[in-house]
């Protein structure tokens, strides 16, 4: 993979505070390659982050941000993207904002297709304070909130987002910085709701799952002999292996995105529309 010497600057001049060996590291690599491959500038596109590991990534990328409430990262990416449509959207969260305060806000814009590409940092951990349980944690995990094992079930985001009709899911790994650019590129650009999911290594808190680990448990889905990202259930199915854990696009299809079957944002942006000329009288007549 080559890099444009002379493309612009891509992250701050601040160093990154995450822990050595962190999968964030991979994942900011990945998201500088991506943007260098798209030839977005600083200014053409918007990050949307949430709280917690993933969300100090706001102080690291250089480009139009936001820094969210807790599990609301992607409420707010979909309402920057109805103002202004013609702008990338892409929302930083990690597996417990988006998949436990959350999820109500990643179902429903999932369901509506709204166009923002959702990048959630999957330690299978709230591990910015301590390592408790995630949504994702695996039934049965000792950890500081479940000191006896998590007692429910994981929750499956892949199949989730499938079943709710969002039109691109994917899974990358932190470990391979090059496949998970590719993903990048796809799910940012990609029409609609776009859910990339990463595992990333947290070597503090999940040693059990290092990149060693994760090396000998995935396989790639465009290397699966007759695979077909088009076909729902066979991609409901690859989300329900857990013994290997395969990587790459599950599904995705083309249909509108929320913002363009809205009869008033369809042509023009919100943020280009003037409000000079607007005429409520019409709409108050019945309550005068």
């Amino acid at each position: 993979m080559t890099t444009n010497l002379h493309s612009p600057k891509r992250v701050t001049a601040l160093p990154p505070t995450w822990c050595p060996g962190c999968g964030n590291f991979g994942i900011l690599g990945s998201i500088k390659a991506a943007l260098d491959q798209l030839t977005v500038t600083p200014d053409q596109a918007v990050f949307v982050y949430d709280v917690g590991c993933s969300g100090n990534m706001a102080d690291f990328v250089y480009a139009y941000g936001f820094h969210s409430l807790h599990g609301r990262a992607l409420s707010s990416a979909a309402g920057i993207k109805l103002a202004n449509h013609h702008l990338p959207v892409i929302s930083v969260i990690g597996d417990g904002g988006c998949f436990g305060e959350g999820v109500d806000h990643f179902i429903g814009l999932s369901r509506g297709n709204h166009d923002i590409t959702v990048l959630t940092h999957d330690n299978y951990l709230y591990s910015l304070t301590t390592g408790q349980k995630s949504p994702l944690t695996p039934k049965g995990t000792v950890t500081p909130s479940t000191p006896d094992g998590t007692i429910d079930e994981a929750f499956n985001p892949l199949g989730v987002a499938i079943l709710n009709q969002a039109t691109f899911v994917a899974r990358g790994f932190a470990g391979d910085i090059p496949h998970l650019t590719k993903l990048l590129i796809a799910a940012i650009s990609h029409s609609g709701f776009s859910l990339l999911d990463i595992l990333q290594p947290c070597p503090t808190y999940k040693k059990d799952r290092s990149y060693a680990w994760y090396r000998d448990h995935i396989y790639y889905l465009d290397q699966e002999a007759g695979y077909q990202t088009n076909d729902r259930k066979l991609a409901l199915q690859k989300t329900l292996e857990t013994d290997r854990l395969p990587v790459g696009i599950f599904f995705e299809e083309t249909k509108p995105a929320y913002h363009q079957q809205v009869i008033s944002l369809k042509d023009t942006p919100l943020v280009s529309q003037t409000i000079d000329s607007i005429n409520i009288g019409p709409a108050l007549k019945e309550f005068i």
